[in-house]
């Protein structure tokens, strides 16, 4: 066995062993959700495999709240922020790497400085701001006070950079305004940056709960989250419903996450240029 063999072992070997540490959580949420009433949960080693295993824990999580209506609210106040924050920063992404005016940088600069600021400390400045405009439990309140950030201007800054200056010379001189350069040609070549700030804005907005437990009120407006934790109100601290109820809220960013790694790929091949 020669050295470039060991090295690839111990890659692997390592690499493996890092995932089964991210997916122990996950694997240990998924047995619980199957594990039957006189199960001992806490049991040291863990029973991974239940036995038996009970399918109706989904069920019974799924019917004693309304998942449906839970389920729509969070699709859309996700699906919403992403169609927002990604028109938003494409926008202003594209005028801060392309467009030359006075303050340029200022203006990049002072988004860059939102960074250092933490959420937690602008909660009580945006609840105010949402109470004033009336719109405290409703869909706007939660979506417009995090519909863009600093983030995702960034990140399409930086993409909108890279691509190279003789294609936007080559639209002026057959006459396109800055509107058909920026959706006909720059939107493409970024696609691999879209789909990856629309994946991390879908995945913080499904996830989201301390904003939306601030501004709603109205029980039918809730997400999936907050009736996640009107789960331990309703059982005590049954884990097994929990379990099982926070199984069913994961399944849909991981298929977002799937759908968008294709756009992965196939943005980084449309948006290749031949020198």
């Amino acid at each position: 066995m020669n050295s470039r063999t060991v090295q690839l072992l111990l890659l692997y070997g390592t690499l493996l062993g890092i995932a089964g540490l991210l997916l122990a959580p996950f694997a240990w949420l998924l047995s619980t959700a199957l594990k039957a009433e006189s199960a001992d949960l806490f049991a040291f080693p863990p029973q991974w495999i239940p036995d038996p295993i009970v399918w109706s824990n989904f069920a019974k999580a799924w019917d004693i709240l309304p998942f449906m209506r839970y389920l729509y609210n969070t699709f859309y106040i996700a699906i919403a922020t992403v169609v927002i924050n990604v028109f938003l920063s494409s926008m202003t992404g594209f005028a801060l790497a392309r467009m030359h005016f006075r303050g340029r940088q200022f203006i990049l600069y002072a988004v860059l400085a939102t960074t250092m600021v933490p959420f937690q400390v602008l909660l009580i400045p945006l609840f105010i701001v949402t109470l004033k405009l009336g719109l405290v439990d409703s869909y706007a309140g939660v979506i417009l006070p995090v519909a863009v950030n600093a983030f995702g201007i960034f990140l399409l800054r930086q993409a909108f950079s890279t691509i190279p200056k003789d294609l936007e010379d080559a639209a002026r001189i057959d006459g396109c305004s800055d509107w058909h350069i920026f959706s006909r040609i720059m939107i493409p070549l970024v696609k691999p940056a879209l789909a990856t700030l629309a994946a991390f804005t879908f995945v913080a907005q499904w996830n989201d709960f301390i904003w939306p437990l601030i501004v709603l009120k109205n029980r039918d407006l809730y997400t999936l989250q907050l009736g996640l934790a009107s789960l331990q109100g309703v059982f005590g601290v049954n884990w097994r419903y929990i379990s099982a109820a926070s199984v069913i809220a994961l399944v849909p960013t991981v298929l977002f996450f799937l759908f968008t790694q294709r756009f992965f790929t196939k943005g980084m091949t449309a948006g290749a240029v031949k020198g």
